[in-house]
């Protein structure tokens, strides 16, 4: 009898305590709950032709806004979402007019609802609520109103935000892209349509990694315009539903322009000529050519290498050429190119040697070759005692230990890597501060879930063991960071890239678009700014990371059309990507120290030698100079070395104990077009 009772009461323990614990763990999950409503006052929203009053009576705040009385007057609110998914706006107003006062209601540039009507509410201090849903992405959205009639904005008094359903499921990939109704300029592009369990909105297309072009969900083609003529595009498309998720990347189609039908190449610019050396630029100018057709840009060459672009219509006859090497010997010529990429005779050409240089950091003085037979080598990264470093080649996943007198060793390689067929693979590569004691290296590789960071031990001769530290790093085919880079504090930091999915540079919830901080061991640093492994967030591709002599972070970034980027890292900082791209004036955002003309740079590493920065270029084939003022946060005039000499730069290194750098090439990739092997290390002299 005992024995039956205490066999029932241990099953209503066990119940009872199975109850307790899937209470628990659904307490521990995070839910999609609808948050409070936060409110935004207008008054404190942005107000273009339009003003901040008082004089009615019964609104919040300090006031409202009252609208000119014309089209286009607008408020915008910018409010925080920590979900991606369905928000409810409602937008407290007054009408003391029987006018009606429409407006379109844009979030995040999307018109969601065209010539809302603001109704009459009796008089100018009665206010109304006018209440609609609307997609909305995780992070910082814009919502504006803007008048549609010449009778202007009701006044506006506040609106409140909340985020009432969450959406987390991106579209499935679009299909079989094809290219059609090909012409010199313009062609065609289709593709099959994706599917997700809301909708489409948009369609984005990328060539070779950057934005191309943008379609609404409803099509499935896009005719892109104001291309070159016989050149090859390498197009991809992604899906992405009004919450912000975005799908996996479509298979690749290149697409080759027709030849043009403009075979007569502009006249020979006229004398060229030069005013205002300086140890770092020089002025140039020179006359115009002539063309059937019309000249659409100039090129500044030096031996067929161009320095530098200038575009217009027509294009200007004069230019500043800057981030010239001090004390160093140039030879210059300009050529003009028409629409169909027709290219000129040369100018004359101007030599000029540039002044002395004017620094106590060192100047490059010299390259050898460390060794030759390289395929896309990555990552670099000296051992403790400076007589050896491993180096990573990204497509085969091979790790190699490379040493001063040339010698080249594979050491093994990183189990689990695959490629994306662009810039993912077997990445990073960083050995921990105490190798000599628990003889770990750590890698960042593409694996078949997305990016990871694993830890791998190495003797000084093989490679051995693998433990995955982190993994939830979207990957992409492009945009995947990269870098690995221990810190004077001993934690690890890790680049990321946003993997062709913007918005999540934006959310501080994800590993994507950041520069992350973790022990040796996988954990978040202790410390870090929001309690997760974030450090800082709002970058698009960032592959640069060094420490300076006094321990600042600093990190060279890919821009997508317009800027690159060199930015000093501070903990919680905002780098701006997507709102911003190089420098702005949006509250919130962290401005970088100096930006770049993609064509020019594409950064790729960056290392530190006596308080000057030097950052690898890939589009730009050159090695940057960028001096730090002192103990400043101020940067000196940059400049350029090794421009077109050596094709595309990935990887700069410090060389332990030396006034030396290693460099290495990236020739081999599918942007340079070189056999395997193609690829070099360098080693760089400073004096």
């Amino acid at each position: 009898m005992q024995t039956a009772r205490l066999t029932a009461l241990r099953g209503r323990v066990a119940a009872l305590t199975a109850v307790l614990l899937c209470t628990a763990l659904v307490q521990a999950v995070p839910q999609p709950a609808s948050a409070a409503a936060a409110r935004y006052e207008a008054e404190s929203a942005t107000i273009v032709k339009g003003a901040a009053e008082s004089n009615h009576s019964g609104y919040s705040g300090t006031g409202f806004v009252n609208g000119d009385n014309v089209v286009g007057s607008y408020v915008e609110f910018t409010v925080d979402a920590a979900l991606a998914g369905t928000g409810t706006i409602a937008i407290r107003y007054a009408n003391g007019t029987t006018d009606a006062r429409p407006a379109d209601v844009a979030v995040n540039g999307t018109v969601v609802s065209a010539a809302r009507a603001f109704d009459a509410t009796t008089d100018w201090n009665t206010w109304a609520t006018s209440t609609l849903t609307t997609p909305v992405k995780a992070g910082s959205n814009k919502i504006r109103l803007t008048s549609t009639s010449a009778n202007g904005l009701p006044n506006l008094d506040y609106l409140d935000f909340t985020v009432t359903s969450s959406d987390t499921e991106p579209p499935t990939a679009p299909t079989a892209p094809s290219c059609s109704e090909i012409t010199e300029n313009s062609l065609t592009l289709g593709w099959g349509a994706a599917t997700d369990n809301v909708g489409v909105a948009a369609y984005d297309i990328y060539e070779h990694g950057n934005k191309f072009g943008e379609a609404p969900g409803t099509a499935t083609t896009k005719n892109l315009t104001g291309l070159t003529p016989g050149t090859t595009y390498n197009l991809t498309v992604f899906a992405r539903d009004a919450a912000g998720n975005v799908s996996s990347v479509s298979p690749i189609v290149d697409c080759t322009t027709s030849r043009s039908s403009d075979t007569t190449a502009p006249s020979a610019p006229g004398t060229l000529s030069t005013s205002g050396l300086t140890a770092n630029s020089v002025g140039l100018s020179w006359g115009a050519s002539t063309d059937d057709k019309g000249v659409t840009a100039y090129e500044v060459r030096s031996g067929g290498t161009v320095y530098k672009t200038v575009t217009g219509t027509p294009p200007a006859t004069t230019t500043t050429l800057t981030g010239l090497a001090c004390a160093s010997p140039y030879t210059l010529d300009v050529v003009a190119k028409d629409a169909a990429g027709n290219v000129s005779p040369p100018s004359n050409t101007v030599t000029f040697t540039t002044p002395d240089c004017a620094t106590d950091g060192g100047v490059p003085s010299g390259v050898a070759t460390v060794s030759g037979g390289w395929s896309i080598p990555w990552g670099t990264y000296w051992m403790p005692d400076g007589k050896s470093a491993l180096v990573t080649e990204r497509d085969s996943f091979k790790v190699l230990k490379a040493t001063p007198d040339g010698t080249r060793t594979q050491v093994g390689t990183v189990p689990n890597a695959v490629t994306t067929d662009g810039e993912g693979g077997l990445l990073g590569v960083a050995v921990d501060p105490k190798w000599s004691t628990n003889h770990y290296v750590y890698f960042m590789h593409t694996a078949s879930e997305g990016n990871r960071v694993a830890r791998m031990t190495y003797d000084g001769s093989t490679l051995g063991g693998y433990t995955v530290l982190l993994q939830g790093i979207k990957k992409s085919r492009y945009h995947n960071g990269g870098r690995l880079l221990f810190g004077p504090d001993g934690y690890l930091y890790v680049s990321t890239g946003e993997a062709q999915t913007p918005d999540l540079a934006q959310d501080k919830n994800s590993l994507n678009g950041k520069i992350l901080r973790m022990t040796t061991d996988g954990k978040a640093a202790p410390g870090n700014p929001f309690g997760n492994y974030v450090y800082s967030y709002g970058h698009r591709n960032p592959q640069g990371l060094a420490f300076d002599r006094n321990g600042r972070l600093w990190e060279a970034e890919f821009g997508d059309s317009k800027k690159d980027e060199l930015n000093l890292i501070k903990p919680g900082k905002n780098y701006g990507w997507p709102v911003c791209e190089g420098t702005c004036t949006t509250d919130g955002m962290t401005n970088p120290k100096k930006t770049w003309n993609i064509s020019e740079a594409s950064p790729s590493g960056i290392a530190i030698v006596r308080n000057v920065i030097y950052m690898a270029a890939l589009k730009g084939e050159r090695l940057w100079r960028v001096p730090i003022t002192g103990d400043t946060e101020n940067l000196g005039t940059p400049s350029a070395y090794y421009v077109g000499t050596y094709g595309r730069l990935r990887t700069v290194t410090k060389v332990p104990g030396q006034d030396q750098l290693w460099l290495s090439t990236t020739n081999c990739d599918n942007k340079g077009n070189e056999p395997d092997g193609s690829d070099k290390l360098f080693r760089v002299s400073i004096t």
